[in-house]
């Protein structure tokens, strides 16, 4: 039942990014066995962000060598299915970051968060105006989800920093 519930989230996601203005989705929830292998590379690599980096794409990139990924959905879905990890580490890290910091901080982290999102919307949305056909569709969702992905770790990094590790 959970496992339904899970890939018609991300099914559901993947229709949104299938839309030239639709680049997030907040509805799909991570799928327990995925979060697990990301925070597990997230774990197992030394180097920092840079090293971490080789975490980026190891559920989407499999999951487009599936034979029901071979669709344009399928591929959107595939890149869904490991954004919404992505997003959800990314959520939490900016939470743990945000609470540690002064006031005047908070501000200027909010900040540079707003103009990040609008960037990466406006970077993945080029996909749909630079090649306006079916493969922008793919080609946005997993922008969306290497810019996440990296904007997750960047913070990281951060909180590491602050909370000495």
């Amino acid at each position: 039942m959970m496992v339904v519930a899970i890939k018609a989230g991300i099914l559901a996601c993947a229709a949104l990014m299938l839309a030239p203005s639709a680049s997030r989705c907040e509805t799909a929830k991570p799928d327990a066995a995925d979060s697990a292998a990301i925070q597990s590379c997230i774990k197992s690599a030394s180097g920092g962000s840079r090293e971490r980096e080789r975490c980026i794409g190891i559920i989407a990139d499999p999951c487009t060598e599936q034979p029901d990924a071979q669709s344009t959905a399928g591929q959107v879905a595939c890149a869904a299915r490991e954004f919404a990890v992505w997003d959800d580490i990314l959520n939490e890290t900016y939470r743990r970051l945000r609470d540690g910091l002064d006031a005047r901080q908070k501000i200027k982290l909010r900040v540079m968060q707003r103009a990040w999102i609008e960037s990466r919307e406006r970077s993945c949305a080029f996909y749909w105006d630079f090649f306006r056909g079916t493969m922008a569709s793919p080609m946005s969702a997993f922008c969306n989800n290497r810019e996440t992905a990296r904007r997750a770790l960047f913070l990281l990094g951060f909180l590491d920093n602050a909370e000495g590790r």
